[in-house]
């Protein structure tokens, strides 16, 4: 046996049973608690029938905190937080338990996090619940989707409100947990803090127009293509802003993404066309994968690895169209996957399971790749049109397609839980275990048939986009629980009643 860790030392002086019986042998509380750690809960519950001395062992604090802390539950607390962990992980495994229910049977809220005067929806992001939007009118904003509070302010621009003529459209915004970005569509680049209030605290130009926009996962590093030329931003010690590196470029970049968790100056991942660029500040140029005429379609990043599609040539029938997996390290290709016909259009490995990947495809599957085969262990027939984004946990996934439809599956059972429909592409997508964020991005950002001078905010309302959110917790307080038709600030003709599927009108005021 090891010795003792420091979890077990506080509490083994402080109960009163000194030796405990071991059949034909006395062993001291603090080694037979240590011998207690090895068993799961069904083999503790059969040790607490044993007699008195086996129950007050079998239900030690300390076994039961390492048990609530092994399966993922209340993990930032300390063993003095709770008085019984016993039934602590009772009830976190009850609660998880309803919350899968609630998504199976479509159980919960919906809300609409719609802004009219911000014209068309160009891009949308979130983070942990916080969603992100930029609009054609040149204006960001933000909604806190964890509260039923969506009145947050709107993100000031660098653009002051007395220059001439219109603001720039927004290309691309992103956010994490202490910043965000949007880029316009005349090269500005603006970065807020979301601690320090509406204005910017960082900007910086491109000549051309942005082509790409990354922002790390944590900290703060952003990372901008433009033309021939991918930038990296990020402060110093003291918080001033500067560029830690500027790349050269041979191609125009279609996708970039930072590299998450990583110490020291940031690394990018860049795919130009058929090249794929590993960013460093001391290797400026590596590439990790290029051949001629197979252009890259999606690519996503974890911390070690990344994945791309890859569209092969047509008449070379015993290559099919592959998603291919690097080590980032070694920039060593680890996997080959999948064998379709159609293009992979997303592809999702930083939010899947350990040794998961999922990804959508044109020819309107998904497919659920374990990265130690090379064959799918699960293929969907999700969309009508090509899927446009996916993301799954450990028993479920969340796909939206070309058409505007986003479809719930049970991964196991390989079958449809429920599915929404709107009317644009769904563009982003993203859910943790309690609430879903969607977006229905129109393509078209001008309306047909509008006039660059329409100033009317009802018309081609339909063609605006929009952003669901929805929440299927539990634990919420009664007037937090109440759907959105009953605390309405009666703006709309018509609402929704999500539990009941029903539509009614709002009273008259």
């Amino acid at each position: 046996l090891k010795k003792p860790d420091n979890l077990f030392s506080p509490l083994s002086f402080q109960n009163e049973i000194n030796e405990v019986p071991f059949f034909d042998v006395q062993l001291p509380y603090e080694l037979a608690l240590k011998i207690f750690q090895y068993l799961g809960k069904n083999e503790l519950g059969k040790c607490a029938q044993v007699s008195r001395t086996w129950k007050v062992l079998a239900e030690d604090e300390v076994l039961w905190y390492r048990l609530c802390q092994q399966e993922g539950y209340l993990l930032d607390t300390s063993i003095s937080d709770r008085s019984c962990w016993k039934l602590a992980l009772k009830n976190c495994r009850a609660r998880e338990r309803t919350l899968k229910t609630n998504w199976k049977n479509r159980i919960g809220a919906v809300s609409q996090l719609g802004y009219e005067l911000g014209k068309v929806l160009c891009d949308v992001h979130s983070c942990d619940g916080v969603v992100i939007a930029g609009y054609t009118s040149g204006e960001v904003r933000l909604w806190d989707a964890r509260t039923w509070d969506y009145t947050a302010p709107i993100l000031e621009p660098v653009h002051g409100p007395g220059e001439a003529g219109p603001q720039p459209h927004v290309s691309f915004v992103r956010i994490n947990s202490s910043l965000a970005v949007a880029a316009y569509e005349d090269g500005t680049i603006s970065v807020w803090n979301l601690m320090f209030g509406r204005e910017p605290i960082h900007h910086y130009q491109h000549n051309q127009r942005i082509q790409a926009l990354a922002l790390g996962s944590q900290g703060a590093t952003v990372a901008t293509a433009s033309g021939f030329e991918v930038k990296v931003e990020s402060p110093n010690d003291k918080g001033v802003w500067q560029t830690t590196g500027t790349f050269e470029i041979q191609k125009l970049v279609n996708f970039l993404h930072l590299v998450p968790d990583v110490l020291g100056s940031p690394v990018a991942v860049a795919a130009a066309e058929d090249i794929v660029y590993l960013l460093k500040a001391e290797d400026p140029g590596k590439i990790v994968h290029s051949v001629y005429g197979q252009p890259v379609t999606c690519l996503d990043v974890s911390a070690r690895e990344a994945a791309f599609g890859v569209k092969t040539l047509g008449w070379v029938l015993n290559e099919p169209n592959q998603i291919l997996l690097y080590n980032l390290e070694t920039s060593q290709c680890l996997k080959k996957l999948g064998n379709s016909i159609g293009d992979f259009t997303c592809v999702n490995l930083h939010n899947s399971p350990p040794n998961m990947l999922v990804a959508g495809n044109k020819d309107r599957r998904v497919r659920v790749f374990d990265l130690r085969k090379s064959e799918s262990l699960c293929s969907l027939y999700a969309h009508q049109f090509g899927v446009s984004a996916v993301q799954m946990d450990d028993w479920k996934i969340v796909s939206g397609g070309e058409e505007g439809l986003v479809c719930v599956w049970d991964q196991r059972m390989g079958t449809k839980l429920w599915e929404m429909h709107s009317r644009h592409p769904v563009r982003h997508l993203w859910f943790n275990s309690h609430s879903l964020i969607t977006a229905n991005i129109p393509d078209e950002k001008p309306p047909r048939g509008a006039s660059s001078m329409d100033e009317d905010l009802t018309s081609h309302r339909k063609h605006r986009g929009v952003i669901y959110a929805y929440e299927f917790s539990v634990d919420q307080l009664a007037v937090e629980s109440v759907l959105p038709i009953c605390r309405s600030s009666y703006d709309e003709v018509t609402g929704y009643n999500y539990n009941l599927g029903l539509a009614v009108p709002y009273d008259h005021i």
